[in-house]
């Protein structure tokens, strides 16, 4: 009998321990092979793509294949976008290839976008307009941010927040309003200048006008003129 009772335990454990080796094993058999890195030439053909795709595009464009590529073999790949793919952070990029033999393949890649941004540099209350004090620098990763996030400080001349704005929260445009600077009816002071020359005359404005908008407005003469509102109220033609 104590034979017995000693068997029994180690019969379970025997049993406990195929059991674990057959899940083990199946797994094993489950388990998708390693990805291979991309071929160098389709990594090559995917870089070229991106540089002359990137050219123009602000800040500092950084590369980044991601996932396996399990690719066939290919004398010389092209790489190319999809229409309507943007340069920015996670997309697919498309390979094709001709010899020895037609395919077409697409692999993740990230693309960020390193560059200056602005943020509020304390709270800003809703129908506040915007000053030096009020706007902080801050350089990151675009392709992470808002497209909507302002990266030009001109953009910034002459607006009030739409909203309230937390502190150090990115500035975007759909937070920002043009102050309103000239109102329909108003007497305006026309402005053309040039290289050179200045100009300028006395008109009524038809339309009420914010910080760089385009507005139109009719001279003493009857004729109507079509300019950019200014910060100090003028309308200044365009050359």
């Amino acid at each position: 009998m104590h034979q017995d009772t000693l068997r029994t335990p180690i019969r379970r454990l025997a049993l406990a321990m195929a059991a674990a080796s057959a899940l083990a094993g199946i797994g094993t058999a489950l388990a998708a092979p390693p990805g291979e890195p991309l071929p160098e030439a389709s990594r090559l053909a995917v870089e070229r793509l991106v540089q002359t795709q990137s050219k123009g595009l602000p800040g500092e464009i950084s590369l980044q294949l991601q996932g396996s590529h399990n690719l066939p073999p290919c004398d010389a790949p092209e790489a190319f976008l999809a229409p309507g793919t943007e340069l920015r952070g996670r997309i697919s990029i498309g390979l094709r290839c001709v010899s020895p033999a037609p395919w077409k393949r697409f692999v993740q890649a990230y693309i960020g976008v390193r560059g200056r941004y602005y943020v509020a540099a304390q709270p800003i209350e809703a129908g506040q307009p915007l000053g030096v004090a009020d706007i902080g620098e801050r350089s990151g990763d675009l392709a992470a941010l808002p497209r909507s996030v302002v990266t030009d400080p001109s953009a910034l001349h002459g607006v009030v927040a739409a909203n309230r704005i937390a502190a150090g929260a990115p500035l975007r445009k759909e937070l920002l309003r043009g102050t309103v600077v000239i109102q329909q009816g108003q007497t305006v002071k026309v402005v053309a200048q040039g290289a050179g020359y200045s100009v300028s005359t006395e008109g009524r404005a038809m339309t009420r006008a914010a910080v760089g908008a385009t507005v139109q407005a009719k001279t003493r003469d009857g004729r109507l003129v079509s300019g950019v509102a200014d910060e100090e109220g003028q309308i200044r033609l365009a050359q």
